[in-house]
C-alpha cells in the first residue's frame, strides 16, 4: 500500500487549474520538509490535489503555512537535456490539515532525555480486570483437542 503522511511548509502558493477534457479542478503547490538528519538539507516536493479538495487547498492554504499532508507518492521519470533521466517524487494529496496555529510544534525536533525528565509524566491506571470465572467440570477444555 502506498500511503504517506508529511509535516511540511508550503513554499509555493497553490495554483488552481482545470483539466482540458473534464474540467476537473487541480491544485499544484510545492512543499518543503526537513531532511532525516540534522546535517541534511531540506527537501522540496510537488503536491497535487484533485476535485473539491483542489478548490479547498487553493482557497484556504497559502505560502508559509505549516501543514500535515496525507496521500500517496508517485515517482515521475523526466528526460533531461543533458541526456539522462531524472526521477522526481510527487505527492497526490488525499487529506490536508492546517498546523500553522500550533506554533509550539517543531519539525524534526526530537525530545532529548532532559526534556523528557522535565515534561510532566501522566500515569494512566488500567481499569480493573474482571476475574474470569473458574472452569467447572461440565465445561470442556477446548485447548486440549487434537487435530
Amino acid at each position: 500500500m502506498n500511503y504517506c503522511m508529511l509535516m511540511a511548509d508550503i513554499v509555493q502558493a497553490p495554483q488552481l487549474r482545470y483539466t482540458s477534457d473534464t474540467q476537473t479542478p487541480v491544485a499544484e503547490f510545492v512543499i518543503q520538509f526537513p531532511g532525516l538528519r540534522s546535517e541534511d538539507a531540506s527537501e522540496r516536493m510537488k503536491a497535487v490535489g484533485w476535485g473539491n479538495l483542489a478548490q479547498e487547498i487553493q482557497a484556504q492554504y497559502h505560502e508559509g503555512d505549516r501543514i500535515l499532508v496525507e496521500g500517496r507518492l508517485r515517482i515521475d521519470s523526466i528526460e533531461r537535456p543533458e541526456g539522462f533521466r531524472e526521477k522526481q517524487a510527487e505527492m497526490i494529496v488525499r487529506r490536508i490539515h492546517h498546523l500553522s496555529q500550533l506554533g509550539s510544534l517543531q519539525m524534526a525536533a526530537a525530545m532529548t532525555p532532559s526534556d523528557e525528565a522535565a515534561a510532566p509524566s501522566q500515569t494512566v491506571k488500567a481499569p480493573p480486570s474482571p476475574t474470569a470465572p473458574a472452569m467447572t467440570e461440565a465445561e470442556p477444555d477446548y485447548d486440549d483437542i487434537p487435530f
